[in-house]
């Protein structure tokens, strides 16, 4: 008998890109607060579900039972959740805490989604798991205590922290410049925040991975495409991988003056989920390439 897995925001970016990666293997369940809009997902088991409902989100996961539940539902709108504490903390925080206690009732695995955004961007090298956490704004923090919910509420969980996403099943940065080089012809994009981009196809296959060894050495992970690279230089390959003539040009954070504030970098070392899961993460520049191709 396959285990059953229930993945919550399976209508988000990540959580379509895991649904098809599990699918045949496993018995997925997807929720979510939305109505099932995408084709990738028609004929899978859904149920409609807000994770803020801790009444809620607890009778699903009794009804359902699964093995595992990968929490991948978050606020992600930094600058958003900047402007919006309250409901900031009632997703990633509480919301986190609501599917930590329902997986506690049933004796299950929770792999929860973390971010890259926990440190504050002053270390030079990059982040391992047992650096000291120190958010910049209202999501970081929200998504830390994410963090701290889990670990005081459950033994057995991953806490995955990744970095950038984009893939095809959501609004992301990659596709945002591709529009507007296109439309524009002229970009000004920060040149003093470094990080990781992650393809949502290699963390749904890194996930996959973790699951499909079944893996017991439970705690933090970095899980994020390899290398490193600033949100101007990343933007200038994107504009070159598509073949777009657009001019590209580098300001400070301080000239984009957005409502929150992000680590000037944020790269992190993935060889402790690579030792463990036997799963390498590849470069960000080949994720990319396959991405735009």
């Amino acid at each position: 008998m396959n285990q059953r897995i229930l993945i919550t925001g399976s209508e988000g970016m990540l959580g379509i890109e895991l649904s098809r990666e599990l699918r045949g293997s496993y018995d997925v369940f997807g929720t979510d607060i939305f109505r099932v809009q995408k084709s990738e997902l028609r004929g899978q088991k859904y149920f409609g579900c807000d994770i803020t409902d801790r009444k809620g989100i607890a009778a699903l996961l009794k009804k359902v039972n699964p093995d595992i539940v990968v929490h991948t539902a978050a606020w992600t709108d930094v600058d958003g959740c900047e402007l919006d504490r309250k409901k900031a903390y009632r997703i990633n925080t509480d919301g986190t805490k609501n599917v930590a206690l329902a997986c506690k009732s049933i004796d299950a695995i929770l792999v929860y989604i973390s971010t890259d955004f926990v440190f504050d961007g002053k270390k030079n090298k990059p982040y391992k798991e047992r650096d000291k956490a120190s958010p910049l704004g209202v999501y970081a923090d929200s998504k830390l205590k994410g963090e701290v919910e889990v670990k005081k509420t459950l033994k057995r969980y991953f806490i995955l922290r990744s970095s950038w996403l984009y893939g095809k099943h959501g609004k992301n940065f990659v596709d945002t410049v591709i529009v507007k080089a296109e439309k524009a012809g002229i970009l000004k994009i920060v040149n003093d925040q470094v990080g990781s981009p992650t393809y949502t196809k290699d963390l749904a296959s890194a996930i996959r991975a973790l699951i499909d060894k079944r893996i017991k050495d439970f705690g933090v992970y970095h899980v994020s495409n390899s290398g490193r690279v600033s949100w101007y230089r990343y933007a200038k390959e994107i504009v070159r991988i598509s073949g777009i003539k657009a001019k590209i040009l580098p300001i400070s954070s301080k000239e984009l003056a957005r409502p929150a504030r992000r680590p000037s970098m944020s790269v992190m070392d993935n060889s402790k989920f690579a030792k463990v899961s036997g799963y390498k993460m590849r470069g960000w520049k080949s994720a990319l390439q396959e991405y735009l191709n």
